[in-house]
């Protein structure tokens, strides 16, 4: 996939998709977790975490001197997979 140069225009696109997909992510979850079982308690936890191990993520890349667009890379990334996993 081709990189996108960096500019202001670009950072809004990524947020705005970061929003968009995790809007999706959240209702997924939700409804594993509405459904209940072993498969809600399990997502529960793994929200948890993975909400955990990402500000630490975010925290580490900015600290060690990673951009923001870096930063928003990263949670994409996290946020695609849990997509793909939750809708299968």
């Amino acid at each position: 996939m081709a990189r996108r140069k960096r500019t202001a225009m670009g950072l809004w696109f990524d947020m705005a998709s970061l929003g968009v997909e995790a809007s999706q992510v959240i209702s997924l979850r939700l409804a594993r977790i509405a459904a209940g079982g072993a498969k809600g308690e399990s997502e529960s936890r793994r929200m948890v975490e993975e909400k955990v191990a990402a500000a630490s993520r975010a925290g580490m890349t900015l600290a060690t001197g990673g951009s923001p667009e870096a930063v928003i890379r990263q949670l994409r990334r996290k946020v695609r997979a849990n997509r793909r996993r939750l809708s299968s």
